[in-house]
């Protein structure tokens, strides 16, 4: 029995892979860090392993999914991540060393998935708080458009660090049919930039106090120093939020008041 475990995943199939890496974590009750080089486009790493003091180190590029219903280790991810990371994610944390695709932390339940990059189109979409648990998803440039969409709890947190504080950021349709949770993104979002069902709230002392964790342990997973952490929570946040919690109530019901 091993308390760490390497796998050359070169020429592997994504179904082969993780046949083993389950193999691996049932053979191995010890096991805390499973290290897989060589990675480039295995899909549905981590899917639903719920080994909570387990830390997978990721080498390369994975595929779609990852740590798709994962419940409690951690990923580590050297490299930039395809599609869905961190969909319908429960427990854990995924940390992305680059940027990642479409769909990031897709229907997220609970957990943090932070991308040190940039992220694609409709990332956040359908999050949601399960059993109390708060999803939180911190990307650290930009994201494409339909941020949030759907959303229905969590946090997620666009720190937009490549820009200055006092430029409006680019994206558009931020916050489409958002119906619980919050995004906060650093610097100016204009009102046309928001989607159906979003709006503008005035971020105040609570919120900074509730992102200052967040971003503090943000900070310190990708090793940035105090004057980066402290310049990010002295910027200009806008915060999102929905206009109602039943926003397409009269698409749906009728209004009889």
């Amino acid at each position: 029995m091993s308390k760490e475990v390497t796998i050359d995943t070169s020429g592997i199939y994504y179904k082969e892979l993780n046949e083993q890496i389950n193999e691996i974590i049932k053979e191995n009750p010890d096991l805390e860090v499973l290290t897989l080089d060589n990675v480039l486009g295995q899909r549905f790493i981590g899917n639903a392993i719920s080994k909570k003091n387990l830390t997978i180190i990721i080498n390369g590029v994975p595929g779609g999914d990852l740590a798709m219903f994962m419940k409690g280790p951690r990923i580590e991810v050297y490299g930039n991540a395809d599609h869905a990371p961190g969909n319908t994610l429960d427990e854990g944390k995924v940390i992305i060393h680059g940027s990642s695709g479409d769909a990031t932390g897709h229907s997220m339940r609970g957990g943090t998935v932070y991308v040190q990059g940039s992220v694609g189109y409709r990332s956040g979409i359908h999050m949601k708080e399960y059993k109390g648990k708060t999803p939180v998803l911190i990307i650290g440039e930009t994201a494409g458009d339909f941020l949030g969409e759907y959303m229905a709890g969590g946090i997620i947190i666009n720190l937009n660090m490549k820009s200055e504080d006092t430029e409006f950021v680019k994206n558009s349709m931020l916050g489409t049919g958002i119906h619980g949770g919050v995004i906060y993104i650093r610097g100016k979002v204009d009102k046309n930039q928001l989607g159906v069902a979003a709006d503008i709230k005035e971020f105040n002392s609570e919120d900074l106090e509730k992102i200052t964790y967040y971003v503090e342990d943000y900070c310190k997973e990708f090793n940035y120093s105090n004057e980066i952490k402290n310049n990010l929570l002295n910027s200009t946040y806008t915060k999102i939020a929905p206009i109602s919690s039943r926003p397409f109530k009269k698409l749906y019901t009728p209004d009889i008041r």
